[in-house]
């Protein structure tokens, strides 16, 4: 029969199938290793998470894991992401000035008209609107009234 390598205690056979010691607490805290643990992207929804140990190591090395859309041969050998060089500043581009709205014409796409009318619908006011869709208050007005002429009750 096995025995519990810190106070001598007899183990179950199926702990000692896996395990040298046994459940008290002073055993499991002095004995006990923790787990790595690796979360392996599968999709967008949902991750794998695996033990990290010799087998997981090589399947990681070899890319096992690696998402094929990302890897250097489907990039051409180009990464992703570049690392900037030591000492480099990081520089900010200013976004594209916009051009001045035609005379008559409205400043929103008409996604964000679509959407504004349906909010409006379920109760949203325009200043809830305005918030998710960041433009003003008076836009969002323009909008919710526009996608009421443009769809039919």
């Amino acid at each position: 029969m096995a025995q519990c390598v810190t106070c001598g205690s007899e183990l179950h056979p199926e702990r000692a199938e896996k395990y040298d010691y046994c459940t008290r607490r002073e055993c499991r805290e002095q004995n006990a290793r923790p787990l790595t643990i690796a979360a392996v992207a599968v999709n967008k929804a949902a991750d794998q998470y695996l033990v990290v140990n010799d087998r997981t190591m090589e399947d990681l090395a070899a890319g096992r894991f690696q998402d094929q859309r990302k890897s250097s041969s489907v990039t051409d050998g180009r990464p992703l992401r570049r690392t900037p060089a030591p000492g480099a500043r990081a520089v900010r581009r200013r976004p594209a000035a916009r051009k001045p709205a035609e005379p008559g014409r409205p400043t929103w796409t008409r996604s964000q008209e679509d959407l504004a009318g349906i909010w409006s619908a379920q109760g949203m006011r325009p200043d809830e609107i305005a918030e998710r869709l960041k433009v003003s208050r008076s836009t969002a007005t323009q909008m919710v009234l526009a996608a009421k002429r443009r769809l039919p009750r």
